[in-house]
C-alpha cells in the first residue's frame, strides 16, 4: 500500500487560545530566554576565561551550559514568536529538522549528566587515580560518544516519523513538535512505531535514571564510609547534579515510559525539560560552588577595576 503524504504544514495549537492567558506567556517565557541566555552564557565565558576549564568537572559543565543553550533555543524562540500570532504553522519540512535537532540535543543533555555523574563518582570513590582516569583525552572521547549516541537516537526517531502518512487533519495540540502528536495525527496503524519510540526515549530514560541513582548510591556510601578519603569539593556538586537530574528526567519518564499516548498534561510536564531544567541549571550549580563564584569574579569583575574602586 502506498503512502500519499498531503499535509504541507501542521498548526500548532500550543498552551492556550485565550489572549490574555497568551500574554502572560509572552512575557513568562521570553523572560525564561533572557534567563537562560545570561544564566549559560556567564557559566560558559566564565570557565573558558577561566583556569577551570582544564579540570573535568567545569569540562563537562561548560559542555552542559552549550547544550543548554541550543537545546532550548531549538524550542523557546519559536514558542514566544508563536505566543505573538494569532495562527501559529509550520511546513512538513520544517517539523522533521525541528523534531530531530530536539532529540538530538535532549539525548546529548541527557547523556552529559550521565558522564558528569561518572566523573564524580570517580572524583570521590577513586580520588588517588582521579587525574589518571580522567584525563584529557578521555573527557574529549566522553564528549564525543554523547554526541554519537545524540545521533543515533534522533536518527531512529526521524526514520520512524519521516515516511508515516499524513492526509489531515493538522492540528498539533502541543507548542513543539513531538512523536506522539505527530503518530496521533498519522493515518495508519503506529502501534508498533510506538512500541519503538517507548523502547528509544522510555526504556533508554529509565536505564539511564537508574544508572544515574546508582552512582549517587555509590558516591554517598564512599563518603560515609571513607570520610577521609573523600573530596570535600565533589560533594556539594553531587546534590546540584542530583537536583538537575529531578527536574530533567521525571518530566521526560512520565511522557516517554507510559503508553504511546498524548494526554493534556504532556505539554505542560515538557516545559519542565525544555524551559525550566535549562534555566535553574545556573542557580543550581554556580551559587554553592566556590570555585565557579570565584572565576566569575575574576572574570565579570576585575581586578584592576576593584583596585581602582577601593582607591577612590
Amino acid at each position: 500500500m502506498e503512502m500519499v503524504n498531503n499535509v504541507t504544514e501542521f498548526i500548532l495549537l500550543g498552551h492556550s487560545q485565550n489572549k490574555k492567558v497568551k500574554y502572560l506567556c509572552f512575557l513568562l517565557f521570553l523572560f525564561c530566554y533572557i534567563a537562560i541566555l545570561m544564566g549559560n552564557l556567564i557559566i560558559v565565558i566564565s570557565i573558558i576565561l577561566s583556569q577551570l576549564i582544564g579540570q573535568p568537572m567545569y569540562f563537562f559543565l561548560n559542555y552542559l551550559a552549550l547544550s543548554d543553550l541550543c537545546y532550548t533555543s531549538v524550542v523557546t524562540p519559536k514558542l514566544v514568536a508563536d505566543l505573538s500570532t494569532e495562527r501559529n504553522t509550520i511546513s512538513h519540512t520544517s517539523c522533521m529538522a525541528q523534531l530531530f535537532t530536539m532529540h538530538f540535543l535532549g539525548a546529548n543533555e541527557v547523556f552529559i549528566l550521565t558522564v558528569m555523574a561518572y566523573d564524580r563518582c570517580v572524583a570521590i570513590c577513586k580520588p588517588q587515580h582521579y587525574t589518571v582516569i580522567m584525563g584529557r583525552w578521555r573527557c574529549d572521547c566522553l564528549v564525543m560518544a554523547c554526541c554519537a549516541g545524540a545521533f543515533l537516537h534522533s536518527f531512529v526517531y526521524c526514520l520512524l516519523t519521516i515516511m508515516l502518512p499524513f492526509c489531515g487533519p493538522s492540528e498539533i495540540d502541543h507548542y513543539f513538535r513531538d512523536v506522539y502528536p505527530l503518530l496521533k495525527l498519522a493515518r495508519t496503524d503506529t502501534y508498533a512505531v510506538g512500541i519503538l519510540v517507548v523502547a528509544n526515549s522510555g526504556k533508554m530514560g529509565l536505564v539511564i535514571f537508574v544508572v544515574l541513582m546508582t552512582s549517587y548510591f555509590l558516591v554517598s556510601y564512599t563518603s560515609r564510609a571513607y570520610p577521609a578519603e573523600s573530596p570535600s569539593k565533589a560533594l556539594p556538586t553531587c546534590s546540584s547534579h542530583i537536583t538537575v537530574v529531578v527536574l530533567f528526567f521525571v518530566p521526560v519518564l512520565f511522557i516517554y515510559t507510559g503508553p504511546a499516548k498524548t494526554f493534556p498534561e504532556d505539554k505542560f510536564l515538557a516545559l519542565f525539560y525544555t524551559v525550566i531544567a535549562p534555566m535553574f541549571n545556573p542557580l543550581i550549580y554556580t551559587p554553592r560552588n566556590l570555585a565557579m563564584k570565584s572565576a566569575s569574579r575574576g572574570v565579570w569583575c576585575p581586578k584592576p577595576i576593584l583596585s581602582g574602586k577601593q582607591m577612590i
